[in-house]
């Protein structure tokens, strides 16, 4: 039955019922995502609202009610496009697998003719589909404006719906023009924390402390912060409930006396992904004092300009080698493992390194627009140190370039070799020595 014939009441009841069916009871702004029929829908939601349940209930809803229909999944990377694609295969599992004809880890196909794909983050790969009844785009403040623009014409002959759902990340991007200036063509949703029943007020009180006002208001009020100048702007992305997994004990140290002494240790676990689990943050304190708290099964990597430091710790029996100070290829290395979700601080273990992520900044004042500013990078050069030595293999240096309008400095010819003294060989007839003259 073609579900775009079905009249809105039985459609909210189907919707209602499917989520009970998985065991899940719907809020209204759900059901509403279910059984609104929006051609253009944006959700704006807080963080674990549930939206990607709701979009994934919806993918199913769409490919079964409509044959023949076509369903794209897309995110930011295709890690996370997978994980959507997950949650729809996991539910039509759930609900016995109706109408399945095959499956495979990025495609979903029904005995109706229709699919369910899932889709890399790529202009490049994802171009060539068409007649498309449905577009979900997850995480849509953080993908590309190129791939959307690539993207959106799939929908031209199709007349098919699009849906947009994410979590604010600055006033920035396709998502947010979309929110603030799209006019009347978008039905807009907005889902703060505050609706979502299943989120206690004691972990909002608490998140609201350890990220600061203005990352809580966009995590959890859907507001769009302005969060220009920030090296790591999506940091707070990162915190995750615990605990860590089983993995190597890992570390980073950044040396300071009138300066914080900073040190954030975890996990790196058999998939590569970095659990930050604790730190160590005071200043005014002798070596001996930072030592006692810190744990001793770990293996740090310090500030390599703190030699002395280093030795010290390593005389009193930790491990301790030389990090990397080489900065913008390691905060490349960092920025790495945020856009690939294999860096995770556990909620409530490093208070102080979320706070310096809040105010890292690049400074405006500065020759290049690259160098952070000296100030609030303590943590965030501990986290430096760790992250740019365990990912050490796959780091690329860039080459020194001039200053833009400076001529490069000439390169002086090399220095003709100077050829080494030859000896003569004592034993040998060139040597007069050992001859007598005869006349």
């Amino acid at each position: 039955m073609d579900s775009t014939h079905i009249s809105p009441e039985l459609l909210r009841e189907s919707a209602v019922a499917i989520m009970r069916s998985l065991q899940m009871e719907p809020d209204p702004w759900q059901v509403e995502v279910l059984a609104g029929g929006h051609k253009r829908l944006l959700l704006n939601c807080c963080r674990q609202a549930g939206k990607s349940t709701t979009v994934a209930v919806l993918s199913l809803m769409e490919a079964v009610g409509n044959p023949g229909t076509k369903v794209l999944l897309l995110s930011r990377s295709f890690r996370q496009a997978r994980e959507l694609f997950s949650l729809v295969t996991d539910f039509h599992g759930r609900l016995g697998s109706k109408y399945l004809a095959s499956k495979t880890a990025h495609e979903l196909k029904l005995e109706n003719f229709s699919r369910i794909l899932c889709l890399p983050c790529k202009e490049e790969t994802v171009r060539g589909y068409a007649n498309v009844g449905l577009l979900v785009i997850d995480e849509a403040a953080r993908v590309p404006d190129d791939l959307y623009r690539t993207v959106r014409p799939m929908l031209a002959v199709s007349d098919g719906r699009l849906v947009c759902l994410s979590t604010p990340y600055g006033k920035r991007g396709f998502f947010y023009n979309a929110w603030a200036r799209g006019g009347a063509d978008w039905h807009r949703i907005e889902v703060p924390a505050d609706k979502i029943a299943r989120i206690k007020p004691s972990v909002l009180e608490s998140d609201r402390r350890e990220l600061g006002e203005s990352w809580y208001r966009q995590e959890y009020g859907c507001s769009f912060e302005a969060l220009e100048g920030l090296v790591y702007p999506d940091f707070a992305r990162c915190v995750v409930p615990g605990p860590a997994p089983d993995g190597t004990r890992l570390g980073g140290m950044d040396f300071g006396l009138r300066n914080p002494f900073a040190a954030i240790w975890g996990v790196l676990d058999r998939d590569s992904v970095l659990w930050l689990t604790g730190e160590h943050y005071s200043r005014d304190k002798s070596l001996a004092f930072h030592a006692e708290h810190l744990p001793r099964d770990v293996t740090w990597y310090g500030d390599p300009t703190g030699a002395r430091d280093i030795k010290e710790l390593h005389c009193a029996g930790f491990t301790i080698r030389r990090g990397d100070n080489d900065q913008r290829p390691g905060i490349a290395a960092v920025r790495a493992r945020l856009e690939n979700g294999t860096l995770r601080v556990v909620q409530g273990s490093c208070p102080n390194l979320l706070a310096e992520a809040g105010l890292y900044q690049y400074d405006p004042e500065a020759t290049d627009s690259e160098t952070p500013k000296k100030e609030y990078d303590h943590a965030m050069d501990a986290l430096r140190y760790l992250v740019s030595r365990i990912d050490a293999r796959f780091m690329a240096r860039a080459r020194k370039r001039p200053v833009s309008g400076e001529p490069a400095p000439e390169t002086p010819p090399p220095a003709p070799p100077v050829p080494a003294p030859r000896t003569k060989k004592w034993l040998s007839i060139h040597n007069e020595e050992l001859w007598t003259r005869l006349w």
